[in-house]
């Protein structure tokens, strides 16, 4: 009995264990739940197609240097060749200490290894140019470096590698900076079929980077690369992405800049950005006056050079009424000019159809003088062909009153929409009943056609017989045989003088 009430004492302290391991961890996956920053977008401090930059080719808010080339979707750090640098940085100092940046990009190249690779910097000062991947040396901030080039040849390369520097310390290229990482994970990102997304977060002195290896299009399929804790970082700063090129190139492209500001849950939200200075409102408003003054200045001049004008410009916006005229006055145009092409076709036609009722006629006026009587099959002809000729007038006159009455319905501007879509219907009728006739009149044509046989041509006479085919063989055998004689003659007299 004793030993079964220490079992059960026993199994009592452990089940007690278990309950408050398990009420530590659902107390700790709370905390972390309810510690989620509150994050708010900074549009200053990033950048995104496909309307990225400007007509001027700048991109908003943000400054490039070096080969960097802006364009509407992308921004080309460096381009392909050899020895090129380039970068582009943040305008304005960014104010706030806990961030998130989300940057996609492509880095892409034929050969099977790239140099030199790609940056994302966060300094106090913008390193517009230098040698740490196309941007300054001696920084003071953090710099996350995508290196492509495995200078060590230790083979850990492509690989992405966290430096700190406070200005004073210069970057180990030698050791691919292994000797200054604060963090590094080995990933590949060069040739992905999708865009590379590395999504940096600094929050409560702690920088995590996450990426996404490009595999699939799943934007928000991250997975854990390095974090550095207790990394203190200036709390202003510029947001920068570098790119250079050595001996081996690459396209170093960069799809887009997204910036998050974090606030810690329970405190007070940022409040939202407050208006312009007074000196800027100043400088704007001036030239707002001044572009003004010129308008006004350029008008006049206008009037001056162009009297016959007056009042005010065409408005460059039609109303609804206006454009819904304009419709209804274009698609009766078209019918229109489709009614006129008939009808000529149509002419064409009949032009075509009295030419042959002429020759018919004339071909029995033809009989009828030598004294042969004309055919029962030629009667028939004759009687289709004047019948043909009658429908077709028939249809030309349609096809006039259907043109006649297209014409008033387009000068007539103010009719109703029920009298318009009755004048659409007549004219698909007549259309319809063209169409009908045409089909007749081919049927019509083909059937003459098929009886008549034209005469058969006489047998052309033969352009050489065999006498004369046996003559000309018989002379060019014995040309044949005289040059041989002859060119054997003279090979013999040749070899005499040897």
């Amino acid at each position: 009995m004793a030993v079964s009430v220490e079992k059960v004492q026993q199994s009592g302290c452990c089940l007690l264990i278990l309950a408050l391991v398990l009420h530590a961890v659902c107390a700790e996956n709370t905390a972390d739940a309810g510690s989620a920053p509150h994050r708010r977008f900074e549009y200053k401090y990033s950048f995104k197609g496909p309307h990225l930059t400007q007509s001027d080719g700048t991109i908003p808010f943000w400054v490039h240097t070096g080969s960097a080339i802006p364009s509407m979707d992308q921004v080309r750090i460096t381009p392909s060749l050899r020895s090129q640098r380039g970068s582009v940085w943040t305008k304005s100092p960014v104010d706030f200490n806990q961030w998130e940046a989300e940057v996609a990009f492509r880095v892409s190249g034929r050969g099977r290894t790239g140099a030199d690779g790609l940056a994302i910097w966060f300094t106090s000062s913008q390193g517009l140019e230098g040698p740490v991947y196309g941007a300054a040396d001696q920084w003071n901030g953090v710099g996350i470096f995508f290196d492509s080039f495995d200078n060590d040849g230790k083979k850990n390369n492509p690989a992405i590698v966290v430096v700190g520097n406070n200005g004073k310390l210069v970057y180990d290229h030698q050791n691919d900076g292994s000797t200054q990482a604060l963090g590094t994970c080995l990933r590949d990102f060069r040739n992905k079929p999708y865009p590379i997304r590395a999504k940096i977060i600094y929050y409560q002195k702690t920088l995590t980077i996450w990426i996404n290896n490009g595999f699939t299009p799943e934007k928000e399929d991250y997975e854990f690369c390095t974090k550095v804790d207790n990394m203190i970082i200036p709390h202003v700063g510029f947001f920068g992405i570098s790119a250079a090129t050595g001996g081996l190139a690459d396209d170093h492209d960069v799809l887009s800049f997204l910036l998050f500001r974090l606030t810690e849950p329970g405190q007070i939200l940022p409040p939202p950005e407050q208006d312009i200075p007074k000196e800027e409102q100043d400088k704007y408003q001036k030239e707002f006056e001044n572009f003004q003054e010129d308008l006004k200045t350029k008008k006049e001049e206008f009037q001056k050079e162009h009297p016959d004008v007056q009042g005010e410009p065409f408005d460059m916006y039609d109303s609804v009424v206006e454009r819904e005229l304009q419709q209804v006055f274009e698609g009766q145009n078209r019918i229109h000019l489709e009614i006129k092409q008939l009808n000529r076709q149509l002419a064409m036609i009949l032009d075509e159809q009295r030419r042959y009722v002429s020759v018919v006629t004339e071909e029995i006026s033809k009989r009828g003088a030598a004294g042969q009587a004309p055919s029962q099959e030629l009667d028939t002809v004759v009687s289709s062909q004047q019948e043909i000729l009658r429908t077709l007038s028939d249809l030309r006159n349609t096809f006039s009153a259907s043109m006649n009455q297209v014409a008033e319905q387009g000068n007539a501007g103010g009719l109703s929409s029920f009298e318009t879509i009755q004048h659409l219907n007549d004219v698909k009728e007549h259309l319809h009943v063209v169409k009908r006739n045409v089909e007749y009149i081919i049927q019509k044509n083909t059937a003459p056609a098929e009886k008549q046989n034209c005469p058969e041509l006489p047998p052309f006479p033969a352009c050489l017989s065999t006498t004369h085919f046996v003559i000309v063989v018989v002379i060019q055998t014995l040309l044949f045989f005289g040059y041989v004689m002859y060119k054997s003659q003279q090979e013999a007299a040749a070899k005499k003088f040897f």
